[in-house]
């Protein structure tokens, strides 16, 4: 559905549940504690309140550890005070938005603290995020099984910036690394030396891809890793010759700095990996609906639970 049928649904945050239960669990609930998947019955309770005597929607009772949840327990939903269905909006937004939309715009439609809206778009862009090393880069079922790969650096001119505590930094570095006519991955890495380029490489590459990149000398040495290595410089052979190019790749760098510089305006380096999240489910999906992405993210937020603070882990934010 699109947003307009999306808003006029989750109005009724009864059936802002229904919905996501459907999503979550399309063939009926799963116990978060036990993983129950209904070998014991799954008990739905009706009418029970909390503390402060507000009804429970969507709450059940797993037969096997006689633990209650909710659709929400478990995921990035969990222990969230905001609505479902503004959970649900702001995950449409997100995801039918080619540039991304911003915590101050989701807080103005959504009438939430901008606090809780940027937090609610560093979930959502948790649960955007594919398994690590889902499978390796070979070229996107092409003939030729050609992966492009390219670095740029992400950030605003320094002349920009005329705020009287602004010290120049260097610009954080992506590497991108994309199949013609498949996925993309990109990776912020800490610097453009050969060792850490070809490492990624490497990592992501399957062996049996051909590889194009530009004269980048820190490439150089690729050739031994994988079925070939083809090298364009720009300069003296122009963007194209042939199959080699790496257009793809830098579609890929411009929309990506479209959406941070006209949309986020800045990003800070410590979360840049969470917008590379987003701006690859966007164009790994890229032949989806708007409605067929949302309902994918929506899929995954299960196992996917991000704290504010996590002390122990370091995964959270402060």
């Amino acid at each position: 559905m699109n947003l307009h049928e999306l808003t006029a649904h989750v109005a009724d945050e009864a059936k802002a549940f229904e919905l996501a239960e459907k999503i979550v669990w399309p063939e009926g609930p799963i116990c978060p504690h036990c993983e129950n998947k209904g070998e014991k019955k799954i008990y739905s309770l009706q009418g029970v309140k909390d503390k402060k005597g507000r009804v429970r929607l969507g709450l059940k009772k797993c037969g096997a550890c006689r633990k209650q949840f909710t659709v929400r327990v478990g995921t990035i939903f969990e222990d969230s005070h905001i609505p479902l269905g503004k959970w649900l909006i702001a995950i449409h937004m997100m995801c039918s938005s080619k540039k991304g939309v911003s915590a101050n715009q989701l807080k103005r439609h959504l009438g939430l603290a901008y606090s809780s809206a940027w937090f609610m778009c560093h979930r959502v862009r948790e649960a955007m995020a594919l398994p690590p090393m889902d499978r390796m880069l070979i070229g996107g079922g092409s003939v030729n099984r050609i992966v492009e790969i390219d670095e740029t650096f992400i950030g605003g001119k320094p002349h920009n910036n005329r705020h009287a505590s602004y010290r120049q930094k260097p610009k954080p570095a992506v590497m991108t690394l994309i199949e013609r006519g498949g996925q993309v991955r990109s990776v912020h890495v800490p610097n453009l030396t050969a060792e850490t380029l070809q490492g990624v490489a490497f990592l992501n590459v399957d062996p049996k891809a051909r590889v194009v990149t530009d004269e980048n000398r820190s490439y150089l040495g690729l050739r031994k890793g994988f079925a070939a290595h083809g090298i364009i410089n720009k300069a003296k052979q122009g963007y194209v010759r042939g199959v080699l190019h790496v257009n793809f790749a830098e579609s890929y760098h411009s929309l990506l700095k479209r959406g941070i510089l006209g949309t986020f305006h800045h990003v800070s380096e410590r979360h840049l990996h969470r917008y590379l999240r987003e701006f690859e489910l966007r164009w790994n999906t890229r032949t989806f609906t708007d409605g067929e992405r949302t309902e994918k993210v929506v899929r995954d937020v299960v196992g996917k639970r991000l704290r504010y603070k996590m002390p122990k882990s370091g995964i959270g934010f402060k």
